[in-house]
């Protein structure tokens, strides 16, 4: 399915091309331009999925946070051990300032890659991304069978992710990438976490993967569980045009019915 070329966008800010979402200057132009932008719907659509994951007490990392009030949201609901990062230095200094124009001064935000990530290992007890993996599938090629420079930068995330994870921690991928396409990344035989996945939304449903370190089951293969999961029609009344415009940009979509 290919996008209409006639859809009017909201956001000005939308580029014409989804491969402009591999081009870091891209990036540092839109948040110097736009204040917030929530990727995949806000918290309250998913709160009730991952909020029952995560303690007070909890160390949490965001993936990718740039202008999106998520860790606002998760503040908000107590969690206050909140590492946020992003490649972009615009977005690290523009989030920066609104969290200490909120008085949200625990949170910590950092520039730095998630390919590339600057922790000590098992320091975190949960990590989180909201869209920000999606966009190392814009070049993927066929999604059956994905080109393997995107591969090896979707493990070297993974491996990053779990090498920061706690024992029994947990990552949180919310994304509109389906199970046959996500569950043979993340299943690789070199992780130790099982893997679960929900959705939500209306019509169009966006999947919540669950990571759990350190409980794969002793069959390393095909462990993936589903919960809750409703039948999927593409469209519906309420879908953002930038959502739209980067989902029907990627080959994933190609699969979608």
């Amino acid at each position: 399915m290919k996008m209409d070329p006639t859809l009017e966008r909201t956001n000005d800010v939308a580029p014409s091309t989804a491969l402009a979402y591999l081009d870091p200057r891209y990036w540092d132009e839109r948040f110097a331009q736009e204040e917030h932008y929530e990727w995949f719907k806000d918290y309250s659509h998913f709160r009730h999925l991952i909020l029952q994951h995560m303690k007070p007490s909890s160390s949490v990392l965001e993936l990718g946070c740039g202008n999106s009030q998520l860790c606002d949201n998760l503040y908000e609901d107590g969690i206050t051990g909140l590492t946020c990062i992003d490649l972009s230095a615009v977005a690290v200094e523009k989030m920066k300032k609104r969290l200490l124009s909120k008085g949200y001064e625990e949170i910590e935000v950092l520039e730095a890659d998630m390919l590339d990530l600057p922790f000590s290992d098992e320091c975190f007890d949960v990590v989180i991304e909201k869209g920000t993996m999606d966009v190392l599938f814009v070049d993927s090629g066929d999604p059956w069978n994905p080109q393997p420079e995107t591969v090896n930068k979707v493990n070297r995330m993974l491996q990053g992710v779990h090498r920061v994870l706690k024992p029994n921690g947990i990552f949180i991928s919310i994304t509109f990438g389906q199970p046959h396409f996500r569950c043979p990344l993340f299943d690789a035989r070199e992780f130790s976490w099982s893997v679960e996945w929900s959705t939500f939304g209306d019509g169009f449903h966006y999947f919540v993967y669950l990571l759990k370190k350190g409980q794969r089951s002793s069959d390393s293969s095909g462990n993936a569980q589903k919960v809750d999961m409703p039948s999927i029609s593409l469209f519906h009344d309420e879908l953002e045009d930038e959502d739209y415009i980067f989902r029907t940009n990627i080959d994933e979509m190609e699969c979608l019915n």
